[in-house]
């Protein structure tokens, strides 16, 4: 969490925190923690042709995976890859959210995600290993929805109301262009992010 965190600093880098849920079982129950999220893992795993899933497992872009606390390695996977895709976000005096995409013949068509997000939250533990210890979080997700698909010849341009987009607890928003393949998550090719 604190690695994650300290890539906040970096203006090259969004970080999205899904917590899973499959822990919940060692006596406390993590408070973001969905299994939409664990799908979500055991997806990427799927789509890489694996069955191993593990926290903290930190996804670069879709495209590769590593052992999260492992700096050395995160900061090597986020050096081997990179977006090819402008996304740029602005929001306007009109509270609207203004998502402009840039084309790119000879891609592949995806899809444009909305993910929504509190940027920090801290959490009081009760029960379990860090019973008695406050874990300070960052890029919490709280939603993931499908906003349609971008074209490669024309780009994508849309306009989000942001106190829709933007509803309680969520102050944060990231819009992803990413591609799928039989259903499964495939690299993220654009990224842009907004927080209130």
């Amino acid at each position: 969490d604190a690695l994650l965190d300290s890539f906040q600093q970096r203006a090259d880098i969004i970080t999205l925190a899904y917590h899973v849920d499959y822990w919940d079982y060692t006596g406390w129950t993590d408070t973001f923690g969905t299994k939409a999220n664990t799908d979500r893992q055991q997806a990427y795993a799927k789509a890489w042709n694996s069955n191993n899933i593990y926290t903290p497992e930190l996804v670069v872009n879709g495209a590769k995976d590593v052992v999260g606390s492992r700096k050395p390695d995160v900061d090597g996977a986020i050096d081997q890859t990179g977006l090819s895709i402008p996304v740029a976000l602005t929001a306007d005096d009109d509270g609207m959210l203004d998502v402009s995409i840039s084309g790119q013949p000879g891609q592949r068509q995806s899809g444009v995600w909305l993910v929504t997000f509190i940027n920090k939250a801290a959490v009081d533990v009760s029960r379990g290993e860090n019973a008695g210890r406050t874990l300070n979080y960052s890029q919490l997700v709280t939603g993931r929805h499908i906003l349609g698909m971008w074209d490669p010849q024309s780009g994508a341009h849309l306009k989000l109301p942001l106190d829709e987009v933007l509803t309680a607890p969520s102050n944060g928003a990231v819009i992803l262009v990413q591609g799928e393949h039989n259903g499964l998550p495939g690299p993220i090719m654009g990224a842009a992010s907004f927080v209130r």
